[in-house]
């Protein structure tokens, strides 16, 4: 199974994501359409719909792409919350999101952490293994 082994390193860090965007998005649509908490949905969502999903897919490529150099998975998975949270954080006080506050971003910012060195360590790490990339 040694073809396109990028596209199969894509593939298993964009899953993870993908299928936790479901839970992300009913969870905000409760809050919004049963709660009426008013939240505007579409600035909130768009990035990490649009971002997250295909940067965890590059990021894994990466990790694959540096073979013997890499350092372990879950914290390879971890330091991308170093690039995501920045942005994510500049972007929503672009928007004017008022929810996102630099309390709850550095408060938030060691939970992302945690998240997602145990995501890659164990989820992304196993679809790799599975798919014969990691």
């Amino acid at each position: 199974m040694s073809k396109h082994p990028y596209l199969r390193a894509y593939l298993a860090g964009i899953a993870v994501p993908t299928m936790l965007m479901l839970v992300v998005i009913i969870v905000f649509v409760v809050v919004r359409f049963v709660f009426n908490v008013p939240i505007a949905i579409e600035r909130l969502l768009v990035f990490p719909m649009a971002v997250v999903p295909n940067l965890w897919g590059v990021w894994n490529m990466f990790y694959v792409r540096l073979e013997s150099r890499r350092l372990p998975l879950g914290i390879h998975g971890a330091a991308l919350v170093l690039l995501l949270a920045p942005v994510g954080f500049t972007l929503a006080r672009a928007l004017e999101i008022g929810v996102v506050t630099p309390g709850l971003a550095l408060t938030v910012a060691p939970v992302g952490l945690i998240a997602y060195y145990l995501l890659w360590k164990h989820i992304v790490g196993f679809l790799n293994q599975l798919l014969g990339v990691g």
